[in-house]
């Protein structure tokens, strides 16, 4: 049977348990084990894909079209598996499945309640994603503080599973923060020692307590938490603040976290075989150039909401031994007038994906100014049809041309919803979500760069490349780059002389891994390292 594994967080929230149980799950499956990890929400929302990206940052997709938590979009990337749609649950979809399964009469008149109805819905779902990918360890993040009013059903689930397949079979790991205080010089274990004993008081007992901190630990700090915590020595492990995220794993493995993890559960594993991952972190610590790249968005306050896109663009510089400099730039203070003061830097733009007409003005004057001054450019999603807009208005002289979404009543709108969507519809979980194929044209950079001539990406949009006005923008110089299998929708644009101008409708940032980068960012990356050369 599976291994069941919970990361559970104390004393603050944002402590990095997604990174460690990340990179966890990059150990196990280092020792030639089949890792399977999920996230538990307790926040009612039935998913973050109506949430602000001010307040929880990017939706991350996966490829069978689950809007989820950004730290799956941490998990892929350590541990490069794809995962889907068990591996994320809120407290919105389980209650949302247990009131319809009343109304159906399933529970049989039966009084519904927190334990057993809700719990069980929550167990259900920790057992599905080990079984529907035959994992030999399921990582569970919980999400949320200890304390919190929330995460209770989550944590009482949790300990159930314990009961249920035999604490042999259960891991508990509590990350916590370990403060310093200046005044007296020395860092505190009795936040720690407050988390744990909350823990305890849900039935919890941790095995492994990892302590997050800014600096090293003083060794007294791990024999206090050992004693006043009942775990062993070996079993209070050190995660200490990284200049880079991808080291954690190597960090954590010197201290013998995966063989404690190991021993706890009985498994009998290869030492892990890390050499790639020692090989990916060298090359991040030896990179000696740098390159500017201006990310023109609206949500950039919170570099959480363009996450993925910002690291499968270091994805990119590792592989060229380059740092990549982003210059965060705020798409509602751009105009046609400070475009060219506020981007003379750089040497590429990027304009990632979005909703809303907030902001977009800045963004067209972004690609115009890519365009006329030959700087590569990278459009996603919204960024893609950015592209069109300014293409169409200052090429083919559309100039009120827009998307149907900014502008319902323009004469020209080369954006438009797609087939079936409406603003009828609800906005929750109808977008087109998840991976489709896209046939690639040949002799296009599209071609150039996957080397195929057919691709899958995951997508996430309601609007789509107006087909009325295909030909007259192919015509005028904008090439199709790629198209869905049957012809209707327009994948990508692109201006297939310059060393990059491309827009993509999908998310290709969702598909990068720190030491396999996506072809469309190595291809941005090595067009900036040249532009900025010239």
């Amino acid at each position: 049977m599976a291994k069941y594994i919970f990361v559970t967080g104390g004393v603050v929230s944002g402590l990095g348990k997604g990174i460690t149980a990340a990179s966890l799950g990059r150990l196990l499956k280092a020792r030639g084990l089949k890792v399977a990890a999920q996230k538990l929400d307790p926040y009612i929302n039935v998913d973050p894909g109506t949430m602000s990206p001010y307040q929880h940052g990017e939706v991350y997709v996966t490829e069978d079209g689950a809007e989820t938590d950004l730290d799956l979009g941490h998990y892929e990337r350590f541990i490069d598996e794809d995962l889907n749609k068990y591996s994320n649950l809120t407290t919105g979809k389980v209650y949302w499945s247990v009131l319809n399964k009343e109304r159906k009469g399933e529970y049989l008149g039966h009084t519904v309640q927190v334990i057993p109805h809700i719990t069980n819905e929550i167990k259900e779902f920790v057992y599905s994603v080990g079984n529907h990918t035959d994992a030999d360890v399921v990582i569970t993040e919980i999400g949320g503080t200890i304390g919190d009013i929330e995460s209770q059903p989550f944590l009482e689930a949790a300990r159930q599973v314990s009961l249920e397949v035999g604490r042999e079979n259960c891991l508990f790991i509590h990350v916590t923060l370990v403060p310093f205080i200046k005044g007296s010089d020395e860092h505190k274990s009795k936040p720690t020692q407050h988390s744990v004993k909350e823990l305890q008081g849900m039935g919890i007992k941790p095995d492994i307590i990892v302590l997050r901190a800014d600096e090293p630990l003083e060794e007294e700090i791990f024999d206090k938490i050992s004693l006043f915590c009942n775990v062993h020595t070996d079993c209070v492990i050190e995660n200490t603040t990284l200049p880079n995220l991808y080291e954690a794993p190597l960090m954590l493995e010197k201290q013998n976290f995966s063989s404690v993890v190991c021993r706890s559960l009985g498994l009998k594993t290869k030492e892990p075989d890390l050499a790639d991952w020692i090989e990916l972190v060298d090359r991040i610590k030896t990179r000696t150039k740098t390159v500017n790249i201006a990310l023109v968005g609206k949500y950039v306050k919170l570099h959480d909401a363009y996450l993925s896109v910002a690291e499968a663009l270091r994805h990119a510089g590792y592989v060229y031994g380059t740092r990549i400099n982003i210059n965060w730039v705020d798409s509602e203070l751009l105009t046609e007038d400070n475009a060219a003061d506020t981007l003379k830097d750089a040497d590429g733009i990027i304009v990632p994906g979005g909703f809303g007409g907030r902001g977009i003005e800045g963004m067209i004057a972004a690609v115009k100014y890519a365009r006329e001054n030959n700087i590569p450019f990278f459009g996603i999603c919204l960024g893609m049809q950015i592209a069109v807009i300014e293409y169409a208005r200052n090429v083919l002289g559309y100039k009120d041309a827009n998307s149907g979404e900014f502008d319902e009543s323009c004469k020209h709108k080369v954006i438009d919803f797609m087939l079936g969507q409406s603003d009828e519809i609800d906005k929750g979980g109808t977008l087109r979500l998840g991976a489709y194929p896209c046939i690639i044209k040949k002799g296009t950079t599209m071609e150039r760069l996957y080397g195929k001539s057919e691709i899958t990406e995951r997508h996430r949009h309601r609007y789509e490349f107006n087909n009325d006005y295909k030909e007259e923008l192919i015509k005028s110089g904008l090439n199709i780059g790629g198209i869905s299998p049957d012809g209707k929708l327009v994948e990508t644009v692109e201006l297939s002389e310059r060393p990059f101008y491309v827009g993509v409708q999908f998310h290709p940032e969702f598909k990068s891994r720190p030491n396999k980068a996506h072809p469309l960012f190595k291809g941005f990356i090595k067009a900036a390292i040249k532009n900025k050369e010239i």
